[in-house]
């Protein structure tokens, strides 16, 4: 059986991830454990690793940082072994080089890129869009990225968000939302992706990308 460690640093969506992640395990019949852990030997065996978050990139980041040995267990399964790993929300901005979120702070470097206030361009639009994004918004997806496997072209997920990933590569996009302009919605590279919206509150769709996840071989 395949292990996923989902990294416990304290993150607000810890809980909904858990319960998401273990009803797309059951889905493929078990064939996945889901382990909440911030036990670097874990997470440094695991075959799939996810990093939940909510919040300020700079506090996420330093919450991570304050887990001793868990970067570097993340760095040795990610990296090292090539396991699978999904970002979500703020999971997702801490794999860009840095955040400018109350300052600049170094992220994990894993996407080139940084994290930005979002500033959308409304123009003569009839309604003004607002920050933070919040709510459904539908997305223009890569289909042949394993993770949308499944999914409808314009398939809604759930976002709640003020900041965003600006890649440096437009390459590592595999998914964009519209609100007041594109804005990144999904990044991915080798055997890491990230999402900014909150699948494990985005229904069905949500439900098939994690499904989806668990069974990424990359």
């Amino acid at each position: 059986m395949r292990t996923v460690a989902l990294i416990d640093y304290g993150s607000g969506n810890l809980p909904s991830a858990e319960k998401a992640l273990r009803r797309a395990a059951d889905r493929l019949g078990g064939a996945a454990r889901v382990v909440a852990t911030d036990d670097p030997e874990t997470i440094a065996k695991a075959d799939h690793v996810v990093l939940p978050g909510v919040g300020a990139f700079a506090a996420c980041m330093g919450a991570l940082q304050a887990r001793p040995g868990v970067v570097e267990a993340m760095s040795e399964a990610v990296q090292g072994r090539g396991a699978a790993f999904l970002g979500i929300c703020v999971g997702m901005q801490l794999m860009a080089s840095r955040g400018l979120e109350f300052g600049e702070t170094a992220g994990l470097d894993w996407i080139g890129g940084e994290v930005r206030m979002l500033t959308p361009d409304n123009g003569d639009a009839g309604h003004r869009a607002k920050v933070p994004h919040m709510g459904w918004n539908n997305l223009d997806i890569d289909q042949t990225l394993p993770l949308f496997k499944g999914l409808a072209p314009g398939c809604d997920m759930y976002f709640t968000h003020s900041f965003a990933l600006f890649p440096n590569s437009p390459g590592h996009v595999t998914a964009w939302a519209h609100h007041g302009g594109r804005l990144v919605a999904a990044v991915a590279r080798d055997n890491m992706a990230g999402v900014q919206f909150h699948p494990e509150k985005s229904q069905e769709a949500g439900a098939r990308l994690l499904a989806n996840f668990l069974e990424w071989r990359p």
